[in-house]
């Protein structure tokens, strides 16, 4: 009997060597390497420029997106999206552009998100500062947003079209949070300086002590019939920020404003930051759709 248990554990432990094809002999651990020795994943056809502004002396960094075909042919002229918060929006917006010019919803365009230079720059605290119209109580730096306009209009899209070959007619303003804000802020200074504009979930309700971003409106159309932009609204349905969102819509659309061409959504089942995905696909589709054809 002791020589059957010992014949039947020889072979059950040759059926295991052999079903994990390894020896008795420990294979060594693979020799870890420092990180850093790694190269880095970067996104394809995009580059970095900076640029320090004269309007509030901040430096910013640019991420920017080139169509694959910008050097083929040098006649093509594109779109640009003007994107806040290049920081966390420039991996989702190549991104969402990149499916919708494949589902050919859109068409080739340039890219250029706007963020902040340095390693350890503090994006909250800066956005805070450039996105708001005026101060916030208990915001430091708060209410740069008129120079951080004039340093759209007269700094950075200068310097974009004198070194991309862009469509002048052509320029989207897009933004969330206090960048969707700022974009409906940007709209009601100077409408014609963007084409379009694309707000998710815009902190259109805060501290103001000085400003209201209803008033702007309300004062906007107090001496303009017309608005002469395509305009994309969106809040998630379980933000805080959607019940004043549906409010600037509904007074929007009951100006009857001549040229505007609205379109809003409230994204069920979503918060502050998940909206942003669905926001800016919808959006994007909307606002590079043709015009309906008259009857």
């Amino acid at each position: 009997m002791k020589r059957i248990l010992t014949a039947v554990s020889l072979m059950v432990w040759m059926f295991v060597v052999a079903a994990h094809g390894q020896s008795s002999t420990p294979t060594p651990a693979p020799e870890l390497k420092v990180r850093s020795s790694f190269p880095k994943v970067t996104i394809a056809n995009s580059e970095l420029r900076t640029i320090k502004s004269t309007s509030n002396g901040r430096d910013y960094d640019l991420y920017i997106h080139i169509p694959k075909q910008y050097d083929k042919d040098q006649t093509a002229k594109y779109p640009v999206l003007y994107v806040l918060d290049g920081q966390w929006e420039f991996g989702l917006v190549s991104q969402v552009a990149a499916s919708l010019i494949f589902d050919q919803y859109m068409p080739d365009v340039i890219i250029v998100a706007i963020t902040y230079s340095g390693e350890n720059a503090d994006y909250d605290g800066l956005r805070a500062m450039d996105f708001t119209p005026a101060p916030i109580e208990g915001l430091k730096g708060s209410g740069d947003g008129p120079k951080f306009l004039k340093f759209l209009k007269t700094e950075l899209i200068p310097f974009v079209e004198a070194s991309y070959r862009v469509d002048p007619t052509r320029r989207v303003l897009m933004g969330a949070s206090f960048g969707g804000l700022f974009t409906l802020y940007a709209m009601f200074s100077d409408p014609s300086l963007f084409s379009a504009y694309l707000a998710d979930c815009p902190a259109i309700v805060a501290g103001w002590p000085n400003y209201s971003f209803f008033k702007q409106e309300a004062d906007y159309a107090r001496v303009h019939k017309d608005l002469a932009v395509k305009l994309y609204v969106a809040a998630g349905g379980w933000d805080p920020l959607s019940g004043p969102t549906q409010e600037f819509v509904h007074i929007v659309r009951s100006r009857n404003y001549e040229g505007l061409q609205l379109e809003s959504r409230v994204i069920e089942g979503e918060r502050h930051a998940g909206s942003v995905m669905e926001a800016f696909t919808r959006g994007l589709r909307f606002l590079f759709s043709e015009p309906a054809a008259q009857p």
